[in-house]
Order: C-alpha cells, then structure tokens, then sequence
C-alpha cells in the first residue's frame, strides 16, 4: 500500500471469517450497509446454506474459503473473527486458496506471537498487507467505506465525516471517540485506521507515515498511541501531527491490562513515548489549553479532549482553516443531576440539557416512576442489605458498620436497614408513635396463644414466631392499601420531604375510590391516639395533615400508613429504596411492636398500661429503644442503664447474610417467590428468622451469664459497675484457667470433647499472638470514655490473659460478642439477681431475646432486600452440591 487513499476504497470486495460469531453478526451487517454492500460471502464450518441478514440484503455463508470461490465469488480483503489459536490457519487459508487477496484485517484479541510472525511472513510472500490484530479495522470517510470492525459505532455516517485529518489509533473505541471530537471542532478525516494493541502490531506507524505522505486528501494526522513497543521510535514525517500519548499510570503494572501490548520491556513506557514525540515534533513539553506548545511539524497531548484544539492552532500555523463549522462542543453536557441539596460552587454545579432523542423520551417516561427497581438475580449468601468483613469479623448493615449503628436507638436502626440510611429525629417521633401503639396486646387472642406456647417450655424464639404468625397479610392490608394510596396520589406531586409542613395539599385531588382507603364515618379511638402521640410528640408529616383535611375520621391502619409513608418518602423519591418497601413499612413497624410486646406475658399486657407504664405514656413520649428496655427487665430504663442497652441492640443487628438467622429469613422469602413480591409473607419470612435462631446461635449469650454467675457467686459484689470492688480478678482468673487447664488435660486424656468458655471459644485471628474482637474493643473504649466499668467485662479480658500466661491457651483468646452480651446484661440485672428479684431463667430468656430484639432489625433489612432482589428459590443447593452420608 502506497496511500491511505487505498486502504478502504469503493472496489473492495470482503470475505469474513466466522460470520456468524457474536461480534460480527452485529458489526458487519452495518459496515456492509455503509459501504454500500462490498461483504460478498462469510465462513462459518458447518453451517453452509446459511445467511447474514443485513438491510441490503442476505450475505451467503460457506463452511471455508474455497467453497465460496468455487461458487463464483471473488474478494480481495479478508475480515478475520476467528479465535486467537484459530487465526494463524484462518489467515493462512485466505493467502493460499486466493491469489487475488490483498487485505487483511485481524480483529481477534491476544494473537501469539509465534502466529503473529508466521502470518506476517506469509502476507509479506503474497504481497498482503496485514491490519490489527486486536483491532476495530478501517473506514475511509471519502470513500463511505468500513472494512472490519465498529470504527464510527452503529451509525458511522454521523461520526465519519469527510474532512481533511487522518487518524491512526492503537485503541480501537478511541478511533471513534477521536473523530467525534474532531468534528466538534470542523475537522473532518479521510482514513481512520485502527492498529490494534496486540504485541504485534502489522501495520504499523511507519508505515502509517509513509501512507499518510502520499494521501493528498491528508493534510495532518492525529494518532493515539500506548506504551508498549518501539513502533513510534524514530519516525519520520512530513505532515503536521497532533500526537496524544497515553499510560502513564501502566508503567507501575507487572501484567497487561486492557491490550495485549501495553506494557512492553524497558524503555516504552508512556514517558519515553512522550520524549520520542517531543523531538519528532521540535515541542519542548505538553499542549494544554493553559499551556498550548506547538510547533508547525505539531503538538503532543496526553488527553484526548485536547486534540482538537491542539489540532486547530497546529493548522492555523499553516494558515488551514477547520474543514466545516464547529458541530457541537466539548463541554459537558449531563442529562441528569442532583446536588442531594449540597452547596456545590457554579463551576462544579453544571447545567442541565435536554437529552438527544430518543432518550428524552425514555427517560421523561423513566421519571414518573416512583421508588427504584433493582435487577433480580440469585441472590443465595448474597446480600444488598449487609456484609461481613471476613478479615475483622465487622459487619456494615446498609454500608453503616455496627460499631457505629450502636451509637444509634433500635428505632433509628430499623429504619437504616430498611431505608438504606439513618433517619432524623422527626421520623424517630413517628416511628416511635407507631410501635407504641401496637405493644400492648390486651384483648387480642395472639396474646394467649403466646402465653400457651411459652407455657409449654417453648424457646423465646419459638414463643416470638407465634406473636409473627398472627400478624399476617390480612391483618395488614389495609395499611398497605393505603400506603399505596398515598403514593398514587403524591408520587408525582413534587413533594420530596414527609415532613415538609409547608407543602400545599389543596392541589391534591382525591377519588370516592381513593379516600375509602383513608377515611370512615365513624372515629377510631385507635387512630385517635395515634393522632394525639403525634401531636405530643410535636412530629411531623405531610401525610398526616392531608388526612385530617379530608373532614372525616381517618382509620388507625391510614394514620399507620401515613407514618410510614412519611419515613419512607424521601428515599422514595431518591429511588433508594422500592415501593414494594414503602408498601410493606406497616408490616414492619407492627411485626416490631408485636415482637416486643410478645416478650412478655399477658399479665403485661392491661387495658390501660403495659408493664405497669400507662398506654398514653408510651405512645405520646416512650421510644421504641425504651419499650424493648421495659419489655426486657421489667423496669423503667434511666439514662444511664439505657446507653448500654442501645449500645447492646446496635452491635447484634448483624452478622451478614451467612449467619443462620439471616439464612432462614432469606430462604422464607426464597421459597414464596419474590419475583411476585406481593406474595411473600414478611411475617412468614421474620419467622424464617426466629426459627433459625436458638440456643447456640443467639440463645448462647446465656451461657455466658451462667458462667460469670458462677464466678462470682461465692463474692460479695454488690455493684457491678463500682471500679472499686475489692475483687481480686487475677488471682479469680489464674484459678479458674488452672482448674480449666486440669479439666482440658483430664478430658483429653480419656477421649472426651473438652469443654468451652462461653464468650471467648472465637473467633481467632490466625498469625495474631493477642487477638481482638473489633466489636470489643470498640466497647471497651466506648464506656471508657464514657467513665463507666463493668467487673463482668473486666474478667473475661483478665480470664483471656490468664489462661495464656499459664499455658493454657497458645495464644490470647478473643472477648467475643457474646461475652459482652452476657457482661452488660448481667450488670444491668446482677442487683435484682441478688436481691431474688431476677431467676436464673428470667436471666436466660433476657439474654435470648435481647439477641432477638437486636437481630430482628438486621433480618428485616435481608427480607425487604431478598424480596427485592431475588429470584424464585433461589437459596436452594444445587444436587451435585450436596452428598450422601452412612
């Protein structure tokens, strides 16, 4: 080839190797289309007979080269798709069997080398002049003409515009991208030439110049090159070139990234690359638009968006004018933004622009949707709700870590793992509002069952799954009905905040069919209540005060849905969470007031009070934080007991989706089908929870009460939070570990399995002579600093030290969380222990449901997230993962 004006001409005719492979299937039936029909046949073995459809009309597909020929086609450039280890004898085949071939392109990725110089050494006996591989082939916009690849994407007529640049790329999209910019500036191009970055590169620069020397059309040329290979070194050219070297960052790489040839030996990185053009072009350092070196010969770029403008002062040195007016600019032009109500500066807050067609049409349709929709996919010990770092056993529940959650109230939880984010103190006082009012159960039937069942010697969990099983879907859809309301009716009404006081609902218009949800003739002491804790508690919300506009008496399940909605508006909106969460809010904010509620029995639960505590109380100032406290102990929680309480919940709200609580939550979802979301049962689904809950996997935080009961019951400890008690803990800690290094020895001794600390058995950092459980730590430090002590947690960091000073241990164990479960707990309760007030099973069944009052948050976060993620049973086991045992 002697000009660029004969790469891509009207009179080529093309031969493609593995037409029908997935890229070409698409590529080539607009190439043909654009040049005007030069694809005269493809291969493709064993599927002879077949077509290519394209708009100009079907392709014929042979099994081989020969075939074709002898059915009376003739070409003279091969396109290869074939497989790296298959383009060797492709190219092979296309020289041998046609003497008139004298083209080829290799578009196929990671050739060997070995290949790469075989097909050279072949093309160069026949004359064939060979492009690629790894690249996107040519197109001449004079000639209308693409050959191989995607060079100007699915409609190249609009990038490729007839012009007066050459371009040579060793990045295939980057051909493309280049163009498009140039034409925002009036340059057009002749011929636009893909290399390819494979290790060998066939057409390369050299040749390139020689080509672009003899192309009159050509009057500069732009190229765009990686590091890798001496192809650039010692060119020689006599046309004006805008060079724009990229990779800097690749020189610090020990593999290839991205192509085969971008990283090279010494001496080919982006800088010497740089330095090779620098003297090339006469240019003594890097155009930028506040910087613009240029010289006649060119300049050197090392950012695409500057070629144009680097191009433009290079030329007018010449005294050469753009090819045609600017079409467009390079500025940026976004079609979507939000400040999230952020100061943002004016250079940095961009204006938006109405996007091209037809994608304004798809997006103002995508902007009346309400929530998000997420992509189903399996979603088996996966999660979207919460992760587990493996490394330091910290989970992140909605990208929050635990050890912050626990600086957050249970109510202020429930919405971070069901709305992707903390609320505000607003949303607390709803919230609140609304699980006080469902807690106390008297005169409902579920709490004589619950009674019953507890009664039979059932598991706090087992007793909690009942309370679940009573608040079913029927018991709820009114308020779902009702959520669903008011998303019809404000989803498009420009609202963003629940509580924004000051919106106008005059403008909302209601049908007979939409207030029937909302409203009733009668009042409902029920909602009444509600309404007033509201008021008390001075909360705010848009939803609320439409429903007192209506002159009617709202129902309690609309003033529910209305508190619900209220919380959920914002991330609504946002499309941070679904509707099918805003929806199912009620649901969650009842199964939680009931589980609470269910802790305790029915002698609790008056017509007036719950826990001695008068109803109007809870609902008009108690929060959720303080009712699960009262449920729990049986007491009025002071500020003092309370911290450590909340504290307590936050840490347990999980341990990410492979525990086996959360496993059983997401395979309730799992097996009732969330393709169908209105059908999963998130009742069902919270018993799915509790079930896989029980005495080693959330009931053992009594363990560890036991065994510090049984520490201390021979002292005389009255306080366990007074830092001068008199004990001494390491003399305590040095006999137990004794005691337990003699029962270890003697149990080893005649085969039997030896007997674990509750609380400091895991985990165990492997390599780590002291080991740390991160959630301790962060305990530690937090009461700390807070001045308060707790003897319980003071032995179990003596008893780790202990049993690996006297050789017990090989190294010093973890306090675990579940020994700070029992320590803070058993602090709380150790007085009333003493005094008689608290038993050994009352002790059990707080330690049991405090795991359960905590974990149910984090179990909410997987349903919500599985039912809108998932796929219809996905938590199965595939049968060939499972085995037989004998």
């Amino acid at each position: 080839i002697r000009s660029l004006a004969e790469l891509a001409t009207p009179t080529d005719r093309v031969c493609v190797l593995n037409i029908l492979g997935n890229e070409s299937r698409t590529v080539t039936p607009i190439s043909h289309a654009y040049s005007g029909g030069n694809v005269v046949f493809g291969t493709a073995p064993g599927k002879q007979g077949k077509v290519l459809e394209t708009p100009l009309g079907n392709v014929p597909v042979y099994d081989n080269v020969r075939e074709g020929l002898d059915a009376g086609h003739t070409f003279n450039v091969g396109v290869v798709y074939l497989p790296p280890s298959a383009v060797r004898d492709g190219v092979i085949e296309l020289v041998r069997v046609n003497p008139e071939c004298k083209k080829i392109i290799i578009l196929t990725e990671k050739v060997p080398v070995h290949d790469s110089r075989i097909i050279r050494s072949r093309a160069r006996l026949r004359k064939v002049d060979v492009f690629g591989a790894n690249c996107l082939g040519i197109a001449d916009a004079w000639n209308h003409i693409r050959i191989g690849g995607a060079l100007g994407g699915d409609k190249p007529e609009e990038t490729l515009k007839k012009g007066s640049v050459a371009i040579y790329s060793n990045s295939g999209n980057f051909t493309t991208t280049i163009a498009s910019y140039l034409m925002a500036a009036g340059w057009g191009t002749t011929t636009s030439i893909s290399s390819g970055k494979d290790v060998y590169i066939h057409f390369a620069p050299v040749e390139f110049t020689y080509a672009l020397d003899n192309d009159a059309r050509s009057k500069a040329a732009v190229m765009y090159i990686e590091p890798g290979g001496y192809y650039e070194q010692n060119l020689k050219l006599n046309k004006p070139l805008v060079a724009c070297v990229v990779g800097r960052w690749k020189s610090k790489l020990t593999r290839a990234v991205g192509h085969a040839g971008a990283m090279g030996g010494s001496g080919d990185n982006a800088e010497a690359k740089e330095k090779w053009f620098q003297d090339l072009l006469q240019v003594d350092g890097i155009y930028t638009p506040e910087n613009p070196i240029c010289t006649t010969r060119g300049a050197l770029v090392t950012n695409i968006a500057h070629i144009p403008e680097a191009l433009t002062a290079v030329m007018k040195l010449h005294g050469v004018e753009p090819d045609f007016a600017p079409q467009g600019d390079l500025t940026l032009k976004p079609w979507f933004g939000n400040t999230q109500g952020l100061p943002v500066p004016p250079e940095l807050d961009l204006p938006l622009v109405d996007p091209i067609q037809p994608y304004k049409d798809q997006i103002a349709e995508l902007s009346k949707q309400v929530g998000a929709i997420f992509p189903r996919e399996a979603m088996k010990d996966r999660s979207g709700s919460s992760l587990m770092d493996p490394k330091t056993q910290v989970t992140k529940v909605s990208g929050v870590s635990v050890l912050d959650a626990a600086g957050y109230p249970l109510e202020s939880n429930y919405c971070l793992a069901l709305l992707h984010e903390h609320n505000d103190a607003n949303d607390n006082a709803l919230l609140n509002t609304a699980i006080a009012c469902d807690v106390n159960l008297h005169g409902n039937p579920l709490i004589d069952l619950v009674d019953t069942v507890r009664a039979a010697g059932n598991s706090p969990n087992t007793v909690l799954s009942t309370a679940c099983a009573a608040i079913g879907p029927n018991t709820i859809n009114n308020a779902r009905i009702a959520a669903d309301t008011f998303m019809e009716l404000f989803g498009h009404s420009g609202l963003m905040q629940g509580d924004h006081s000051d919106f106008n609902i005059a403008n909302i218009e209601t049908s007979p069919e939409q207030i029937k949800h909302l409203v009733t003739d009668t009042p409902d002491p029920k909602a009444e209540a509600m309404l007033a804790g509201l008021a008390a508690r001075g909360a705010k919300s848009v939803f609320i005060d439409y429903l007192k506009s209506l002159g009617q008496h709202p129902t309690a399940d609309a003033v529910l849905a209305a508190i619900t909605t209220s919380i959920a508006w914002n991330a609504l909106m946002r499309k941070k969470i679904t509707r099918t969460t805003a929806r199912n809010l009620p649901w969650y904010a009842r199964l939680m007031s009931v589980i609470i509620g269910a802790a305790v029995g029915s002698d609790k639960h008056q017509k007036d009070s719950f826990c001695g505590v008068a109803n109007i109380d809870l609902i008009n100032k108690w929060s959720a934080t303080e009712i699960a406290y009262l449920a729990l102990l049986g007491e009025t929680p002071t500020p003092e007991k309370l911290f450590p309480f909340q504290v307590l919940l936050g840490l347990i709200i999980s341990n990410g989706p492979g525990t086996i609580s959360a496993q059983g939550a997401k395979g309730a979802v799992s097996a009732d089908g969330p393709e169908t979301p209105e059908r999963v049962q998130i009742n069902k689904a919270m018993i799915g929870f509790m079930t896989h809950t029980g005495y080693s996997h959330g009931g053992n935080g009594y363990e560890g009460i036991q065994f510090l009961i049984e520490r201390f019951a021979n002292t005389d400890l009255q306080d366990a939070g007074k830092a001068n008690h008199g004990i001494d803990l390491a003399t305590m800690s040095k006999e137990y570990a004794l005691a337990f290094g003699a029962e270890k020895k003697a149990r080893k001794s005649v085969g039997d399995a030896v007997r674990n600390i509750p609380g400091i058995n895991h985990p165990i950092f492997k390599g780590q002579l002291v080991n740390k459980d991160p959630r301790e730590v962060y305990l530690s430090e937090l009461f700390a600093k807070r001045g308060e002590f707790n003897i319980f947690h003071a032995f179990y960091s003596s008893l780790v030290q202990a049993l690996y000073d006297n050789g017990i241990t090989a190294n010093v164990f973890c306090v675990n969380i579940d020994a700070v479960i029992a320590a803070l707990l058993l602090k709380l309760l150790w007085p009333r222990y003493r005094s008689g007030d608290f038993s050994e099973a009352a002790l059990e069944s707080a330690a049991f449901t405090a795991f359960l009052f905590g974990r149910t948050v984090g179990c909410a976060g997987e349903i919500d997230d599985h039912t809108n993620r998932g796929r219809n049973m996905d938590t199965r086991t595939a049968a060939s993962k499972c085995s037989f045992v004998s």
